[in-house]
């Protein structure tokens, strides 16, 4: 099932309420655990998780003090619990929990990124279909070059989202590890018994091997799938807002009644989502360029990831899953504007059937050179402004030699190029 999440939805998983309760639940398994060996009394478990809880003002009070997060969160849980806190955290380190618990923040985000790309690919094949053999110029350096469909280009898309979802689904998994072995991954104070009794209750695979933290290149591919797939909504924006100039004008973006488009100038309409969208983007590549760096660290750890952490993937997160809703809305209430495509096709006199005439005369028997020197001819002066390019084919003995005026005129069949449309789309299996 697909659901809309809101923003409010994925900030909750950063919130500090969060985090403490994520860490909370992997103390108090790690207790649990514990118990099981006969490492903690049973009525102390118990005494535990009746009491344990954190007060999130009281964290900050402590913090404020002895600079730490994982103790002054401890230090908060053991005032409620009492004595028995003393089998809270034993034999553990703060990446421990750090780590687990980041994970399973990571992972509740990536569940909801990927709910957002299947919408995204659920609409943009909609769209697909809809536009199938909606006949434009395609473009390559910017400037015409033969016909393609809108249809195909919202297929391009689509497939490219597949590819960005299944990215998203292998860099969730591959963050959907945890880490309980202590201080420089040893087990040296707890048992990778413990380890494995947490991570099976949190839905987690236990890192089969770690220092005192999890390995960081875990962390660099889920920021780096983050990353891609807001370039692919990067790329998608980029051709939106270009045929969106006024001298194109093939599709917009929604322009909601009563929106204002400048402060100077009451006529502008201007692609101002999917220019956000491009913006927020760069900061995507920007954070995974940063995950990157934290792969490297000293020896067992160093911390000089953390603060990095703090922010970008938080961020990177939101950012992704805001951009996502912003370009379904986009593309659920496009405006596309077939009459302007028709009108763009026509705008060059026929020199986009160029290849057609080519074809055709070596097929004659002329040399492709030959052909290639014929054609181009007639081409440039279109571009002169001296001729549509059918006329002056017809009018060119070097062509009417080869072509009489009926295959000249076939080379002009628009329709030609939708020929094998249903052959792509067949192997899309849309």
């Amino acid at each position: 099932m697909i659901e809309r999440y809101t923003l409010p939805d994925i900030g909750k998983i950063w919130s500090d309420e969060n985090k403490y309760t994520k860490w909370l639940q992997i103390e108090l398994l790690v207790c649990e655990a514990l118990a099981k060996r006969g490492e903690i009394p049973l009525k102390s478990l118990i005494n535990i998780k009746k009491k344990a809880k954190f007060n999130l003002k009281r964290i900050l009070e402590i913090e404020e003090e002895v600079k730490h997060d994982v103790i002054a969160f401890l230090t908060s849980v053991a005032e409620n619990v009492g004595k028995d806190a003393r089998y809270i955290h034993r034999g553990l380190t703060s990446s421990d929990i750090l780590d687990t618990g980041l994970s399973l923040q990571m992972r509740d985000a990536a569940d909801i990124i990927l709910n957002d790309i299947k919408l995204t690919i659920k609409v943009l094949k909609n769209k697909a279909k809809k536009y199938k053999n909606l006949i434009m110029i395609g473009r390559t350096h910017g400037i015409h070059a033969e016909p393609t469909t809108f249809g195909l280009k919202l297929a391009m898309w689509w497939k490219e989202m597949e590819r960005n979802y299944n990215r998203m689904k292998r860099a969730k998994e591959i963050i959907s590890y945890g880490k309980i072995s202590g201080a420089v991954g040893t087990y040296s104070n707890i048992s990778p018994q413990v380890e494995n009794y947490v991570c099976k209750r949190l839905k987690l695979k236990p890192a089969p091997i770690s220092t005192q933290i999890i390995q960081r290149d875990r962390h660099a591919e889920y920021l780096m799938a983050i990353a891609i797939t807001g370039s692919s909504l990067d790329k998608f924006v980029t051709e939106i807002r270009h045929l969106q100039k006024t001298e194109v004008l093939e599709v917009e973006e929604p322009f909601e009644k009563g929106q204002k488009g400048s402060s100077a100038m009451p006529h502008k309409r201007n692609p101002i989502i999917c220019e956000r969208i491009s913006g927020l983007s760069r900061i995507l590549r920007a954070n995974a360029i940063a995950a990157l760096e934290n792969i490297p660290l000293w020896h067992e750890r160093d911390i000089s990831h953390s603060s990095v952490e703090r922010v970008i993937i938080p961020d990177s997160t939101i950012i992704l899953h805001y951009i996502l809703k912003k370009f379904i809305y986009i593309i659920e209430n496009l405006s596309v504007y077939p009459d302007n495509m028709k009108e763009n096709i026509n705008k060059t006199k026929g020199l986009i059937f160029s290849q057609k005439v080519l074809i055709a005369l070596t097929k004659k028997g002329l040399s492709r050179e030959k052909s290639y020197e014929i054609v181009q001819d007639n081409a440039m002066k279109v571009w002169r402004k001296e001729g549509s390019f059918k006329e002056l084919l017809l009018n060119d003995e070097r062509v009417t030699k080869y072509l009489s005026p009926s295959e000249i005129e076939e080379c002009f069949n628009i329709n030609d190029y939708l020929k094998n449309i249903n052959s792509i789309y067949k192997r899309l299996k849309i």
